[in-house]
């Protein structure tokens, strides 16, 4: 009885007021990753799995968990997130380290990341961005005048960030390592850090993650293939250049949903990684641009949501919309840059386009916390979550 009080029911008239903008751009985004996941699968699924959907079942699969999960997360109020701040952090810390445990963490082309929970593999980092966003949103309201002020205040997170960092590199993910470094930067700078000590800890930080770059020789010819891949086309700079005939053949509109020819095995990671590149050659640049506006339109809108509850003098709630809008964001830059050639190749999906439970899942999770704070930025305003308020004033002295 006492878990099922902390969860406060959110009517479904609730629910149809959030954001109509930020609901339409996110549906939208789900249905052009069905189609993608659908149409991006179908020869990689009928090699392996000798049918031409199983992929597209198991995306439709997820997103129906993703959109429970959600749920649950839309019926939390946030200043319950924020009291099992410390406790999430230690939770996904924890799958950072069993995902390095022989017979517990899944390897797969060379890198070991998911756990296996039968229904999907849980990836670990993408539980872990998530989770220290809502530690560092609770960081910044907890201890707002040492941010501000020292030194201290501003180190301290990045140091616990950075044992983070040690157990992603372990994995390797290079890429959820710089997400996770960038968006506790981003964050500690929207909290009040001053701006020299922002501008000297992202030089250290670039210089870390540069030297960390080159200290693999595999990293290293990622740089050098992302520099001229067609210098070894066949080899090394396979992947990136096939993902560029693909923008060749899209052109302006497109060769038709469907109708790639780089997905029938010429472009490896068709329906992960590399779907940004699929669906440019079926919509051509138009369609490419419209994903990137529907993208920018949804993070615009949370960070509008985020500003709101700001203004309402939810700090709490604000960084954990910004966090959110963040993480989102330096991946689709992330995916785009390598799927182009502007960004050496790294393991990071589209977020909410791209096959994979875990990023589906967490994302969609995240995003419904995002509508979880509009629901309550409006009780705000209309007088009814003076209660609630109260309750997050009091959790943070």
């Amino acid at each position: 009885m006492t878990w099922l009080k902390i969860f406060d029911r959110v009517s479904l008239r609730e629910f149809a007021q959030v954001d109509a903008v930020f609901v339409a751009a996110v549906v939208s985004i789900l249905a052009l990753g069905m189609v993608m996941v659908s149409s991006a699968s179908i020869s990689i699924s009928e090699t392996i799995h000798g049918q031409p959907y199983f992929f597209m079942v198991r995306q439709g699969l997820y997103l129906a968990i993703g959109l429970v999960f959600g749920w649950v997360l839309l019926s939390l109020p946030t200043h319950q997130l924020q009291k099992w701040g410390i406790l999430m952090m230690g939770l996904s810390l924890i799958l950072l380290i069993l995902v390095l445990m022989p017979g517990i963490g899944k390897s797969v082309n060379g890198s070991r990341r998911w756990i296996n929970l039968v229904v999907f593999n849980l990836q670990a980092s993408e539980v872990a961005k998530v989770c220290m966003v809502v530690y560092v949103s609770g960081y910044l309201v907890r201890r707002a005048d040492r941010v501000r002020e020292g030194w201290v205040g501003f180190v301290l997170p990045l140091c616990l960030c950075s044992i983070f960092l040690l157990f992603l590199l372990f994995e390797p993910d290079f890429g959820a390592s710089v997400v996770l470094l960038g968006t506790v930067m981003v964050l500690l700078f929207l909290g009040g850090a001053p701006l020299y000590q922002f501008l000297l800890l992202m030089v250290g930080a670039v210089s870390m993650l540069g030297v960390v770059a080159i200290s693999e020789s595999y990293r290293l010819k990622r740089l050098m293939n992302f520099i001229d891949p067609w210098a070894d086309p066949f080899n090394e700079g396979y992947q990136l250049s096939q993902a560029l005939i693909a923008y060749g053949r899209g052109e302006w509109f497109g060769l038709g949903l469907g109708n790639s020819v780089q997905k029938l095995s010429y472009l490896p990671e068709a329906h992960t990684d590399f779907v940004f590149s699929i669906w440019v050659e079926e919509t051509g640049m138009f369609g490419g641009l419209l994903l990137i506006c529907l993208f920018a339109l949804m993070v615009a809108r949370a960070f509008k949501i985020g500003r709101q509850a700001m203004t309402l003098s939810r700090p709490f709630a604000a960084y954990m919309c910004f966090g959110f809008s963040i993480l989102i964001l330096a991946q689709v830059i992330i995916n785009i840059g390598v799927n182009t050639g502007f960004l050496p190749t790294k393991g990071l999906t589209l977020p909410l386009i791209s096959y994979g439970g875990s990023s589906l899942i967490i994302t969609l999770g995240s995003l419904f916390v995002v509508a979880r704070v509009d629901i309550e930025n409006r009780r705000a305003e209309k007088g009814d979550g003076s209660g609630e308020s109260m309750k997050m004033k009091e959790s943070t002295k």
